[in-house]
């Protein structure tokens, strides 16, 4: 039988709080937010066609309500290499995220946890820079649970899936066109916890010419930085103009996630015309309506990367 999330435990917006779906490899506890899990079937060999040719992880392809899908074997690849006890039935979790459906089969499932952000805590850098298979480890009852980039798993497997980093002048036509100069009078702040991510959203940007970027690795830095701007400018008798023109936020952060620190932004802060940019591999219908109701301006999906200077571009243009 199909188990599908309970939907009505989804949160509101702009709390802080995420729910992580707990699973297991062999002995050990992992999780990924619920809003990338769509259900969760129990695998049966008789629906999955291998491919010989795939990478030794894949386990081919599982059939789904009529459509196949890439199944990864997520023991394997992640090198838990012990095999599940004869009496555990494997499940297949049907996920969803960069506009993409992939399966992934575990040796099982626990509960669905409703935690903070800021209980998340965050890869050492040198952890990020060199395995970064993991956003994030959270403690719940004395268990360490290891949350899973499952989108760096995928560009692992599939190279083709992987955010395009082009420089400006590989950019779509006519991005390159405004010139340079005007671009780098802009200031921008940009929230992004995966240092992979954000090394490579920065290239983008500079090559376009948006080279005065702050970077923050969490969306509490960020909100404190911006509410020291506030601060600074109600001081001087400025405010609401701060020296910021455009932010842009992933929604997944620890501490603070992106939908938060927009809401605090617009509620706590009173920038009620900031251009806000939400950039996260979970944007879908049902996320762009969070995003506006905590007052972003705009929502991109992380393989649409080169649309990220169209967009500031776009709410920028007064500033250019």
């Amino acid at each position: 039988m199909t188990e599908t999330p309970r939907k009505e435990i989804l949160l509101e917006s702009g709390t802080n709080e995420m729910e992580v779906i707990e699973f297991y490899l062999g002995d050990q506890s992992f999780g990924i937010n619920v809003q990338k899990l769509r259900e969760i079937i129990p695998y049966d060999e008789e629906k999955t066609n291998a491919l010989p040719e795939g990478a030794a992880s894949i386990v081919g392809t599982f059939l789904v309500r009529g459509h196949t899908i890439p199944l990864v074997n997520l023991g394997l690849h992640l090198r838990r290499l012990s095999a599940p006890a004869t009496d555990i039935r494997q499940v297949v979790m049907v996920c969803e995220f960069n506009n993409r459906t992939n399966g992934f089969l575990v040796d099982g499932v626990n509960m669905i946890h409703r935690v903070s952000w800021s209980d998340v805590s965050p890869m050492a850098t040198y952890i990020d820079q060199h395995h970064p298979r993991f956003t994030g480890s959270i403690n719940i009852e004395g268990r360490e649970i290891l949350v899973v980039d499952l989108e760096h798993i995928v560009a692992e497997i599939d190279p083709s899936s992987r955010l395009k980093y082009d420089k400006a002048d590989e950019l779509p036509s006519g991005q390159v066109e405004k010139p340079l100069t005007e671009r780098q009078k802009i200031r921008l702040f940009m929230a992004e916890d995966s240092g992979i991510i954000r090394a490579g959203m920065e290239r983008v940007l500079q090559d376009a010419g948006y080279t005065q970027i702050r970077s923050f690795v969490n969306g509490e830095d960020c909100f404190l930085e911006i509410q020291n701007m506030v601060n600074a400018a109600k001081a001087s008798g400025t405010f609401p103009r701060i020296d910021l023109d455009l932010l842009i936020s992933d929604i997944e952060m620890p501490q603070m996630d992106g939908l938060t620190l927009c809401r605090r932004v617009r509620d706590e802060l009173g920038l009620k015309d900031l251009p806000i940019v939400m950039f996260s591999s979970l944007i879908n219908e049902q996320m762009r309506i969070k995003c506006d109701s905590v007052g972003a301006n705009e929502c991109i999906s992380k393989p649409q990367i080169p649309e990220l200077v169209n967009i500031v571009d776009q709410y920028c243009a007064s500033s250019l």
